[in-house]
């Protein structure tokens, strides 16, 4: 039997996922709602697949790639996420992800992509692997996005959310002054003239 690892700050989402693959045979072999546990716990317990949402607070969920991936005997990881696969479909690709599933699909979308990671397969959407066409403006911004780097991007994600410096430091363990850096640093890559404007850019590319 296979096992299963999920990794979702959301307790209803965790919740569901787990009857759903109880349901199909697979055996969860834990859970929890944040990165740093997520390490900890996935290397004590080293499941078949680990079921990783991005954004989730202490270690982010593209980090948290990264260092599987790094580990001798990494899981498979399938991403289950709320974000926009245009962004980070790619980025999680090249962290090692072995698929990506967007929460607003079919739950079956899920257990098809299970399936497939299991048989061997990747298993991403078509936007996180082909560029727009069309849309000048998204397509010039799609551009400027490939030099943020991930921990960028998920401090511009919170900020579009609303959330203040003090708010980010303490939920990804900065300090105050590293988060101001990521901001003068994303205003001058994306070429932003205010916070206004970089919150403006990153709602026009699904960060919220």
């Amino acid at each position: 039997m296979n096992s299963v690892f999920i990794v979702d700050d959301h307790p209803v989402i965790r919740l569901a996922v787990r009857m759903l693959l109880e349901h199909e045979g697979y055996k969860v072999v834990g859970e929890t709602d944040n990165g740093v546990d997520a390490m900890q716990m996935v290397r004590e317990c080293m499941p078949d697949l680990v079921i990783l949402d991005i954004s989730i607070p202490k270690l982010d969920g593209l980090e948290v790639l990264s260092r599987f991936n790094a580990m001798s005997n990494p899981p498979k990881t399938l991403v289950l996420t709320a974000q926009c696969p245009t962004l980070f479909g790619i980025r999680c690709m090249q962290s090692g992800a072995s698929g990506y599933v967007c929460k607003q699909e079919d739950i079956s979308e899920l257990v098809s992509s299970i399936k497939a990671v299991f048989s061997g397969y990747n298993y991403f959407p078509s936007e996180a692997l082909n560029p727009i066409h069309g849309d000048e403006t998204r397509c010039i911004e799609l551009e400027l996005f490939k030099s943020v780097n991930d921990r960028e991007l998920m401090v511009l994600q919170l900020f579009a959310q609303g959330r203040t410096n003090k708010e980010i430091a303490k939920g990804m363990f900065l300090s105050n002054k590293t988060v101001s850096t990521y901001k003068k640093r994303l205003m001058q890559k994306l070429k932003a003239k205010s916070l206004v404007e970089l919150i403006e850019m990153a709602k026009r590319n699904a960060l919220v």
